[in-house]
């Protein structure tokens, strides 16, 4: 009995479950690897902007799909890690040492953020950090000395080990390693004491408390990591565009880092990159799709809201786990055919657990 415990224990905490998972996983880093020399100069920019976003998107889901902490001003922390990145770029500050500071002054304010947050929950969490927001924003606004203002602020080029790293190749795999390490980092978060933590408050706050876990510490740590992936995000993301204005990081912009995991899946890191491709996509589909659609309907200037809207109630309707739940659905179709019993695969609604003591 005691080694079957150990065997499964050992399976449990391995992040590859299996030969299939090695393989897969493995194959696609190979893929990533040769991007560059695959992918044309436009497609591989695209790539940079989905790894960009899906650091950014492990935050957001750490916070929202872990923890069950509704934001709607994480662009603010996007906006402060990139602002930062700029500032002391432009001061000499090397590279590695901006980034890490970038994460850092992020993650203090969401810790600052976090703690008048933790008596907060579900829409009127979601207005304070709306607030916060603007109020971040007003401020990228107004401090010219720091931010420039409105007229915005450009970005040098990134410098490594005395290599200009600012080519499309050179940036890439600048975001590729670091989209790895924040990828790793999250998976290993949630298997230790900490995640699990996590996972229990969104679960139920008070069985929770009742287990001992102190509601006040976990929520602001959350809210503090998050804020530090989606800082460092908002560095790569200046260096992508070598300049931002503070119209950059607005609601907008929170809507889109939401919708990204709410359509990739909530609680699910797989999700996150399916949603920032998806992010990043759709853009492209919509623009495409003006060249089919009457005059009328494809230069109205609120297409891209109402598309991204509709598409928004469409998986909260009809597939509310998202691009990896249906996924999973797909796979495991596969895996039961013939021997599958009808309406298995029946959408079912899903809600927090936490919703039930309220």
């Amino acid at each position: 009995m005691r080694f079957i415990f150990k065997t499964d224990y050992a399976q449990d905490i391995k992040l590859a479950k299996h030969g299939g998972h090695v393989f897969w996983y493995s194959a696609l880093i190979v893929l990533l690897l040769a991007a560059p020399w695959l992918l044309t100069e436009y497609s591989l920019a695209q790539l940079n902007l989905v790894l960009i976003y899906a650091i950014a998107g492990l935050g957001l889901m750490l916070l929202a799909g872990f923890t069950g902490q509704f934001s709607l001003g994480h662009a603010a922390f996007l906006g402060v890690g990139a602002y930062t990145q700029a500032y002391l770029v432009q001061m000499g500050v090397p590279f590695v040492v901006a980034l890490a500071l970038s994460g850092t002054l992020s993650a203090a304010i969401g810790m600052v953020v976090g703690i008048p947050a933790l008596r907060l929950k579900g829409i009127y969490l979601g207005m304070a950090t709306l607030s916060f927001g603007f109020i971040i924003e007003e401020v990228f606004a107004r401090w010219e000395s720091v931010t420039g203002g409105n007229a915005g602020k450009s970005v040098a080029a990134i410098r490594m080990f005395g290599y200009d790293l600012s080519s499309g190749t050179g940036f890439y795999f600048v975001c590729l390693v670091l989209t790895v390490l924040c990828t790793l980092g999250i998976l290993n978060l949630l298997r230790s004491p900490t995640g699990r933590a996590f996972v229990a408050i969104r679960d139920s706050e008070i069985s929770a408390q009742s287990m001992g876990i102190h509601l006040a510490y976990y929520k602001t740590l959350s809210f503090s990591i998050s804020a530090a992936l989606a800082g460092m995000a908002g560095a790569l993301y200046a260096h992508n565009l070598r300049f931002i204005s503070p119209d950059q990081f607005n609601l907008l912009q929170s809507i889109d880092l939401l919708l990204m995991i709410v359509i990739g899946g909530l609680g699910s890191v797989h999700g996150v990159f399916l949603g920032a491709i998806f992010l990043i996509i759709l853009p492209q589909g919509i623009s495409l799709s003006k060249e089919f659609l009457p005059e009328i309907i494809g230069q109205a200037p609120g297409l891209k809201s109402v598309i991204y809207g509709s598409v928004l109630i469409a998986f909260v309707l009809f597939e509310p786990m998202g691009l990896y739940g249906r996924w999973l659905k797909v796979r495991t179709y596969l895996q039961m055919f013939p021997f599958y019993r009808k309406g298995m695969f029946k959408r079912q609604k899903s809600f927090q657990k936490s919703d039930r003591l309220k």
